[in-house]
Formats: structure tokens, C-alpha cells, sequence
């Protein structure tokens, strides 16, 4: 029965194989390499019907199976010529040379078991199958580096003979490695190798009815991986043959030495593989042989706009930037030099392990920033290099193991230098390294120009919100001095009245406790009497202020019964006192201001006067911008630090004025919850 499904499988295969090729001969050229794909699938064909025992013995089998290998390797190295990089067509062609070998290697092995007698090719047939596992073994290989090589469009269609290739070679594999294991091949494998391969036919014939373009672009990361992959492999296989080699000569201690092979082995191959400089040296060699550039360009940037882009808390910027350009050349190790006078000192350091104590003197900054250069150091201590570039380096730069100044050039100035250490892979800098790091330099130049510029600009921020606060306190300033004023004046005239020299001195009490408040104000971590909102009564609020301004001007004042609001007494007296203030000046020596307080949902202070009034013009304009004030003399801060306090209490100011007939300015501020309501002192 199995022999029957080994016949009748291999024969279906064949049948369905020659179909494919056959319906080839009638499409239209396709993306598919035409010639090889036909050549691969009558080779497979006829191979089938070898197995099937129509038209050869076993010698003629074994050929007819080298021959298909070699077939699809071919139409799989077309697919790999159409990549248009020859350094990279070069590599891929030594990993399908060493498996042509391997195939060419079998088929002379099975001539030569055909041309001596059974009993003395037991070694021969042994080697054969171990030299067909290793065929398949790197077939599929090859085969998992065409599918992931292949361009992202292209994935889709060539999917469907990764999987054909991939099954072909994978029931070989499995019966290769249980021959070689058993010592003679299973039958029921074979036959299911038969079904396997009447299954590939069809796979095939929809991947050559979708065709497409089917263009390699072998990246980085599929060559390491592809590599790899085959490397371990081959490491692998040289275990298997080192432990059989150790069994038939290791006697009795054979368990005990294969054992001690495998471990140290393993440890000694995983120290290595695991230095830096082991894989800095795989890395470079890669690049070398395999790619027609260094770098994987796409790659470094991304992981290079990474380290700049972490977050404050990772690092700090300048170390950040450090790091970024080291990992472009490997460097295990970087040192920043920033402008220092007009040198260079030194900066952050990222594992540098000997910061030296000073910099640079101005010939070397001078030299960068005219040049933008970059500095080869082993090329100065050769002796060679520009006369100037020598006279500019400084000895300590020298007399370390640093390999590379960078220079950070931004908009023609110069922003620092990084100076890298030697690379675990010592070699000189190329046309490549110097592009890549120019253009690197010159991105974390900007990096730090802007840090350097945020800096700049957050102080500037902090010395425009003293001199705002400054501004404030000039206004106040200004109204105490007025208040004053008036008081000595009074003074002359009152100065034996009792009841005068009482309220004079509860006037200048006064005046100096809101001098302490201006200083208190006048520090960034200081902000004066000013208290979290509770609720106030207005009323309170206003006689508190009026009774102060009342000597100064006439004031007349009407107030709701309970009216309170939500608000901090402190920012809500100086509101009031701005407001007032400006109504005193505005208005005539006999012209009373009026002050109003209501209750309520809304609770609001009105101050009205009728001075001479306001354009619409300079109320929608400027009237709350600061330093701008209609009054000879005047700040224009009252207005504008008025609506400032009253929004911070949740509040708001409004106005209304005309010409010639006054003004009118409304305080509205939130309504109080029902809680203790603060008194006036």
C-alpha cells in the first residue's frame, strides 16, 4: 500500500509540475524570472518521476534530486540579481555558492556509491544523507532570506513560493535527518513526501498566475539575521560531527567528554560572541563585505532622533546629546566641550572616565568655527594633517585615547565640540564617517542652541515678571506718597487737634504696613498678605478703604444689607484702592466719586465719578494694557492690576465711560457659600 502511494503520489506530482511549466509557455512575461522558474519546475518533473521508478534506477534518482536543488536555487538567485546594490548581490552570492557545493559534494558522493558494492558504501550512503540534510538545511535558509529581503509591495505575491520552497525542502530536511538517524529511509516519509509535493504544484501555479514584481531590497537586518541564522547552523552541524567524532574515539569517557565539549564550548562561543569588541568587529565586517555603504542610514537616524528625544528625566540634555552622536560610530565614550570665554571648556561627559580640568584656549574654537572640520587625532599624532589644525589641538587632547573632534556648527557659530573615543574596532575615518558626523554635529548643534535659547528666554521671563511686579509697586508707591502727602499738609493746619493727630497716626500705621506688603510683593517667593478667597462682606471692604481716601476727596458711598461675596480681602482692598485712586484724579477738587456695593447672585462693587471721561477708543485699546495712562504724570498700571486681581479671585471688571460725563467701573466676584463670613478689623 505505501509503495503504491509512493508511485501514485510522485507521479501525480510530476503531472501537476509539468502542467505549471506548461501553462508558463503561455503567459505573458511576468515579474517572475521566466527561464529558471520553467527550468526548475520540469527538473522537478522529472525528478518526480525518478522517485516514482518511471525512467532511471536509484543512481539516476539521487542526480535527478542534486539537479532540482540546483534548479530552484537558481530561479532564487535570479529573484536576488535584481537587487541593484552588486555588493550586496556579491555576499548573497557566497551563501548560494557554498550550498551549490554542498550539492555538487552529494552527487559525487552518490556516483561514487553507485561504482562500489554494497557492503563498503555503508560510510558513503551515511555521509550522503548527512550532505542532503545539510542541503536542505541551507536552502531553507536562503529561503527564509528571500522572503524577508523581498520589498514590502512585493510580500504578498512572493509568499505563495516561500511556502512551495519552504515545504519542499522541509520534508527533505525530515527525511534526511530521520534516515540519517534510523540508518534507512522510512517509506511511509517518502510517501508522504509524494502528497507534500502534489500539494506544492498547485501553490505554485497561483503564484505564477499572480506574478507581479517581485524586485529584492535586502535590508540590514535581514543580512545579520540571515547570517545568523546560517551561522548556528553551521555551528550546529559542526557539534553533531564533533560529538560523533568524539564518541567513536572517546572509549569509555565518551559521555563524559561530549558533555564537556558541548558546555565549554557553549560558554567560551557565548563569552565571545557577548564583547563589545567581537561585535563591533562582526558590525564592521558586515558592512564592509556586504553593503556598498557603512551605515544603515534609515537606522542610526531613527535611533540617533531617539536618544536626543528622551525625556528631561532620563538624562541630562548635554549627556543625551553626547551619547547620540557616540552610538553613530560605536564610541564607547564622549566628552562636550562648550564655549568658555573665547575657548572651549569642559562640558558634560558620558562614561569619560578622566575629565580633564580645563579646555581649550582660543585657537582651537577659532579653528572649528572657521573650518567646521573635523578633527582626525590619529592623523595628528602621525604627524600629518593641516599646520593650523596641529597648532589648535591642545596636548591633553592628544595624549588621551580620543579618536574624533566633532565640531557643533549652528547658523555659522559655533556651539561646542564633542570629543569621541576609540571604537572597540580601531580604524580610520572615511568619507562616510565625516558626512555622517557633520550632519550629526550639526543637529545637536541645534539642540543645544535651543536649549541655550530657552534658557535665555526663561530668564528674561523671570527678570520681565520682576520688573512687572516693580511696575505694580511704582504705582503703589505712588499712591502712598500721595496719601502722605496730603496727611503732612493737613498736618500744618491740624496739628493740635487731638482727633487729627489720632487719625494721623492710624493713616501713617497704615501706610507703613502696606509698604511692608510692596516689599513682600517685590520677592519671587514672597506673595505678601494675599490669602486663599473665603467669604467677605463687601460692605465692610469699602467703608474699610473709603475711610482712608475720605480725607483726600469727597466719597459718598451706598451699600446693600449683606452683601457677600467669595474673595481675599487683601487683593480685593487693593482692587478697590486702584479704582478709586484713578476715580480721585479724574475728577474735579468738589466733584464727589460715588461708591455703590450689591448683593446677591452677583455681587459687584461700582465706582463712578464724573470726571472727564474716556474715548471708546482708549477703553477697547488701552486702557487695561499696562503703562499706558491718559493722566500727565501717570503709570497705567491701576486699571490693568485691578483686572488682574479681581480674575484671580474668580471675578471680573468692567467699564463704562464717555467724554466729558465721567466713568463707571463694576467689580463683579463670585457669590459666597453659606460659611463665616470675615469682618472688617
Amino acid at each position: 500500500m505505501i509503495a503504491g502511494v509512493i508511485l501514485w503520489g510522485h507521479a501525480l506530482a510530476a503531472l501537476l509540475f509539468a502542467g505549471v511549466a506548461l501553462s508558463l509557455l503561455r503567459e505573458p512575461a511576468s515579474g517572475l524570472p521566466r527561464l529558471t522558474l520553467m527550468t526548475a519546475l520540469s527538473v522537478t518533473a522529472l525528478w518526480a518521476l525518478a522517485v516514482a521508478g518511471i525512467g532511471g534506477g536509484e543512481l539516476v534518482t539521487r542526480l535527478a534530486e542534486s539537479a532540482r536543488n540546483l534548479a530552484w536555487l537558481a530561479f532564487m538567485f535570479a529573484l536576488v540579481r535584481r537587487d541593484p546594490s552588486d555588493a550586496r548581490r556579491r555576499a548573497v552570492s557566497l551563501i548560494y555558492g557554498a550550498v551549490v557545493l554542498v550539492i555538487v559534494g552529494g552527487g559525487m558522493v552518490a556516483v561514487m556509491q553507485a561504482g562500489l558494492g554494497r557492503e563498503a558504501t555503508a560510510d558513503l550512503a551515511s555521509a550522503r544523507t548527512l550532505l542532503r540534510a545539510m542541503v536542505a538545511i541551507g536552502a531553507l535558509v536562503l529561503v527564509q532570506h528571500l522572503h524577508g529581503a523581498v520589498a514590502p509591495r512585493a510580500r504578498g505575491g512572493i509568499r505563495l513560493v516561500v511556502i512551495a520552497l519552504a515545504g519542499m525542502w522541509g520534508i527533505d530536511l525530515m527525511l534526511a535527518a530521520t534516515t540519517y538517524a534510523s540508518g534507512d529511509a522510512p517509506q511511509s516519509l517518502v510517501a508522504a513526501r509524494g502528497i507534500v509535493m502534489a500539494l506544492i504544484a498547485p501553490i505554485l501555479a497561483v503564484a505564477v498566475r499572480r506574478g507581479g514584481d517581485w524586485t529584492l531590497q535586502v535590508s540590514r537586518t535581514v543580512a545579520w539575521q540571515t547570517l545568523s541564522f546560517a551561522a548556528t547552523i553551521l555551528y550546529a552541524i559542526a557539534m553533531l560531527l564533533a560529538i560523533r567524532a568524539i564518541a567513536t574515539l572517546g572509549g569509555d569517557h565518551a559521555r563524559l567528554l561530549q558533555t564537556a565539549f558541548v558546555f565549554g564550548t557553549t560558554a567560551a562561543g557565548l563569552t565571545l560572541l557577548s564583547t563589545p569588541r567581537v561585535k563591533a568587529w562582526a558590525k564592521v565586517t558586515l558592512a564592509k563585505h556586504f553593503f556598498a555603504h557603512r551605515y544603515d542610514y534609515r537606522a542610526e537616524w531613527v535611533r540617533f532622533t531617539d536618544t536626543l528625544g528622551q525625556p528631561d528625566g532620563a538624562a541630562p540634555l548635554a549627556e543625551r546629546i553626547v551619547k547620540a552622536v557616540a552610538d553613530l560610530t560605536d564610541s564607547p565614550a564622549g566628552l562636550l566641550l562648550v564655549p568658555e570665554g573665547v575657548g572651549l571648556g569642559v562640558g558634560a561627559g558620558w562614561r569619560w572616565d578622566q575629565v580633564p580640568a580645563h579646555g581649550s584656549d582660543e585657537a582651537l574654537a577659532a579653528y572649528l568655527a572657521t573650518s567646521g572640520r573635523i578633527v582626525e587625532l590619529d592623523t595628528l599624532r602621525g604627524g600629518g594633517g593641516d599646520p593650523a589644525e596641529r597648532a589648535s589641538v591642545p596636548a591633553w587632547m592628544l595624549a588621551t585615547d580620543a579618536w574624533a573632534l566633532v565640531p557643533l556648527v549652528h547658523l555659522g557659530r559655533l556651539a561646542g565640540a564633542i570629543l569621541l573615543a576609540r571604537p572597540p574596532v580601531d580604524r580610520a575615518l572615511d568619507w562616510e564617517d565625516f558626512d555622517l558626523l557633520r550632519i550629526a554635529g550639526r543637529q545637536v548643534a541645534s539642540y543645544l542652541a535651543e536649549a541655550r535659547a530657552q534658557e535665555a528666554l526663561a530668564e528674561a521671563e523671570r527678570f520681565d515678571e520682576f520688573n512687572r511686579r516693580f511696575a505694580f509697586i511704582l504705582h503703589d508707591i505712588k499712591n502712598l506718597v500721595s496719601q502722605l502727602t496730603l496727611t503732612a499738609r493737613n498736618a500744618e493746619r491740624h496739628a493740635e487737634n487731638p482727633a487729627f493727630r489720632a487719625d494721623m497716626i492710624a493713616t501713617l500705621k497704615e501706610s507703613a504696613g502696606r509698604m511692608n506688603d510692596l516689599l513682600a510683593r517685590l520677592s519671587q517667593h514672597h506673595s505678601g498678605r494675599a490669602e486663599a478667597p473665603r467669604a467677605v462682606d463687601l460692605g465692610d471692604i469699602a467703608e474699610r478703604v473709603i475711610r482712608q481716601r475720605r480725607r483726600q476727596h469727597p466719597i459718598t458711598f451706598t451699600c446693600a444689607p449683606h452683601a457677600l461675596a467669595l474673595a481675599d480681602p487683601t487683593r480685593l482692598e487693593q482692587v478697590l484702592g486702584h479704582l478709586l485712586q484713578n476715580a480721585i484724579e479724574a475728577s474735579g477738587p468738589d466733584q464727589p466719586v460715588e461708591i455703590s456695593v450689591t448683593g446677591g447672585e452677583r455681587p459687584a462693587l461700582t465706582i463712578a465719578d464724573g470726571g472727564c471721561g474716556m474715548s471708546p477708543a482708549f477703553v477697547r485699546d488701552q486702557l487695561f494694557k499696562p503703562f499706558v495712562s491718559s493722566k500727565p504724570g501717570g503709570f497705567g498700571i491701576g486699571a490693568f492690576e485691578a483686572r488682574q486681581l479681581a480674575e484671580a479671585m474668580g471675578g471680573s471688571v468692567s467699564v463704562t465711560s464717555r467724554e466729558g460725563a465721567g466713568t463707571r467701573f463694576v467689580v463683579t466676584l463670585a457669590p459666597a457659600p453659606n460659611m463665616p463670613v470675615e469682618q472688617a478689623a
